[in-house]
């Protein structure tokens, strides 16, 4: 049994590990340190600048959640912009639903790309070779400058903490530039982090999106791996708030696009529950101060 372990480092007072079964590849991009080990329980997982991002056990929830919850809110959506996400599986998940004519991913580091696609096959699947999907390696920033106006109906972000390369993804200038590209009742979700221990993203962020968005909010997912409790997921949108679905619309939603019992996490009752928020998560949300 291996006697090395990599200690996360995302928490000064407060540390998780991993016991190291095997070290698939350890280097530094241009951007960051990027390592992909194997563990016993929870298989290969990859960690960006010693912080764990995604894990073989445990991805679906993350993923599925990130990726189901705003599509079938929407119900319609043709053109999703993905920004991070480089191991393909929010991708991969976009994909799945036939309603999407296109789906964008810009990805900062192609060095991430290329190696969860050596390393980590399982979670991206048969993703990149879908006519459907455009890979782009460049800044996510840069690219929401520029895309025209009403180009698209979702963005999904899914990026590090606000640390180093994730940094920029939770500014003003970048939420402005988001409401500017989705359509008139388009959506924005990524993920603010474990509240019980990083409360002020949650806080943060939604407070900068109400500055461009007609609705704020933020919903959960247990995922082992980010530790602490609920990881939040928020979103934001722009007309009419249509977050709350009843279970019957967001059933038929997934039967038509045949995800109804093929998911390991979602489901129409978990997303209508992932909505109701203890106090100590809603209270971060500005309509609740």
């Amino acid at each position: 049994m291996s006697k090395n372990w990599v200690n996360e480092t995302l928490y000064d007072a407060w540390q998780q590990r991993f016991r190291v079964d095997k070290e698939l590849v350890h280097k530094k991009s241009e951007y960051q340190d990027i390592q992909i080990i194997e563990n016993e329980f929870y298989g290969r997982v990859l960690l960006l600048d010693g912080v764990t991002q995604i894990s073989e056990k445990d991805e679906f929830v993350y993923q599925e959640m990130l990726t189901h919850v705003p599509l079938f809110i929407h119900g319609h959506a043709k053109r999703v912009l993905i920004i991070g996400a480089g191991d393909g599986g929010v991708l991969r998940r976009v994909l799945q639903h036939p309603e999407v004519e296109k789906a964008t991913m810009v990805e900062i580091d192609g060095e991430v790309v290329a190696l969860a696609k050596q390393f980590m096959p399982d979670i991206s699947g048969a993703c990149w070779d879908d006519p459907r999907a455009e890979l782009i390696i460049g800044d996510g920033i840069q690219y929401v400058v520029d895309a025209p106006s009403e180009s698209f109906d979702v963005i999904i972000v899914d990026s590090t903490d606000p640390i180093g390369v994730g940094e920029v993804l939770f500014t003003d200038e970048f939420y402005k530039n988001s409401a500017r590209i989705l359509t008139k009742n388009g959506l924005i979700v990524n993920q603010c982090g474990v509240p019980f221990m990083q409360a002020d993203e949650l806080r943060e962020t939604s407070l900068r999106r109400s500055k461009f968005f007609d609705y704020v909010s933020a919903y959960v997912a247990a995922v082992p791996t980010y530790v602490g409790g609920f990881m939040t997921l928020g979103i934001a949108g722009k007309g009419q708030n249509k977050i709350y679905q009843t279970v019957e619309v967001i059933k038929e939603r997934a039967v038509k696009a045949n995800l109804l019992n093929k998911t390991r996490y979602w489901s129409p009752e978990v997303q209508l529950a992932a909505f109701a928020l203890p106090p100590y998560i809603s209270e971060q949300l500005p309509e609740n101060k």
